[in-house]
């Protein structure tokens, strides 16, 4: 849950299609209407979602931000509408909900693919009324009046069509609709990008801002940034922290980017429809995603940014399974080091564990420590150190 009133934010970019999207936002923000903003993960879907609310006539208001991934309908439905006190386990009194922290502002729901079709129901009876029932109340408290702006990475005619959404909804929030390109796209805004956000990281981390050399720069130009604009703001702040007094190479970049054109591709885990039809046994052969995600947390990403990754199926289930096979070959079937050598603090074993457990990755560690478990990969196997 986010609310923000006066970060400064804005659309990089001068190419065609961040100029059109420009266009729209401003076009969009002149009405009361509700929009629906499809586009990749990282590509700025909420970035879109603030500008349309600063240009609006709410701008004076809150804006309110919630990611509907991940949370389950009982807890997204008190999030959004409140609850009454003893209407559940831990209600120890009455929550007013995001839509009532919202009042005549605007309401940001973002992953809204990922909505049950019960919720799903409820978000179309508000939409329909304005209405607000809080979780545990006999009857409406009242009617809220906030501007719904929703966004998803996923395909929704598509998922209609499956039954995952539902019809009648998608047509109720689709009244304007923005896409927001892919940074693949708009290759010719990538410099400008990557300077303003090597400047933003050298700023924050009190630290000089490094040169590019061109061929890193041209590096950068041919890789297809799978996760867009977040992946670019990542890895230059990681080039700025590493503190290079030089100009960076193309060496000095992770090894995606120093694959070739066809060979990033291939890593990019832009292939979505790809991961559908994966088998959740280990690969044979090298697993070239898992190989590239190894070393993102050699060159010090944690395993969350690679859930992220699996959740907005980037990559895929046998991808994941992979990576912790090569993990647990490290740590001869130790769980607990496992946490150490993704990066990730002693408290959030649970946790992992528990993602692991609910997407099918949990491996047997006895195998690793008995040396029975199938062999590493070549070229996938190379150890580094854990973290101390």
């Amino acid at each position: 849950m986010l609310t923000k009133r006066d970060e400064p934010v804005a659309l990089l970019g001068e190419s065609p299609a961040i100029v059109a999207l420009r266009r729209e936002i401003h076009e969009a923000a002149r009405t009361t209407a509700k929009v629906l903003i499809l586009g990749e993960t990282g590509a700025g879907k909420e970035v879109a979602s603030q500008l349309i609310h600063r240009h609006s006539a709410r701008q004076g208001r809150a804006f309110v931000a919630l990611n509907c991934s991940g949370i389950p309908e009982t807890l997204l439905e008190s999030e959004l509408f409140g609850h009454t006190r003893g209407s559940f386990t831990g209600a120890y009194r009455d929550k007013p909900g995001l839509v009532r922290q919202a009042e005549g502002g605007t309401l940001f729901l973002d992953e809204l693919g990922e909505m049950s079709l019960r919720m799903q129901a409820v978000l179309l009876r508000f939409t329909e009324t304005g209405e607000v029932q809080p979780v545990g109340a006999d009857r409406p408290a009242g009617r809220s009046d906030v501007r719904l702006i929703t966004a998803t990475n996923r395909d929704l005619r598509a998922q209609i069509g499956d039954g995952k959404f539902r019809e009648d909804l998608y047509y109720r929030l689709n009244v304007i609709q923005l896409r927001i390109p892919p940074v693949r796209e708009r290759a010719s805004d990538i410099p400008l990008l990557l300077q303003h956000f090597l400047e933003q990281a050298s700023i924050a981390h009190h630290l000089p801002c490094p040169r590019l050399s061109a061929d890193a720069e041209a590096a950068f130009q041919a890789y297809p940034w799978p996760g867009n604009v977040r992946e670019l703001k990542n890895i230059t702040e990681r080039l700025v922290v590493r503190d290079v007094r030089r100009p960076i190479t193309r060496d000095d970049l992770p090894i995606e980017f120093r694959a070739t054109p066809r060979e990033a591709s291939m890593v990019a885990f832009s292939s979505p429809a790809a991961g559908a039809a994966a088998s959740d046994a280990l690969p044979a052969a090298r697993s070239t995603v898992a190989e590239t995600l190894w070393r993102r947390l050699q060159d010090g990403d944690n395993f969350w940014s690679v859930a992220e990754m699996f959740k907005a199926h980037d990559i895929t289930r046998a991808d994941l399974r992979m990576l912790i096979h090569l993990g647990l070959h490290h740590t001869r079937g130790n769980y607990r080091a496992l946490i150490s050598v993704f990066n990730l603090p002693a408290n959030d074993y649970k946790r992992f564990q528990a993602f692991l457990f609910q997407h099918k990755c949990n491996l047997p560690f006895r195998s690793y420590r008995t040396g029975e478990a199938p062999a590493v990969p070549a070229r996938a196997a190379q150890p580094f150190e854990v973290a101390s």
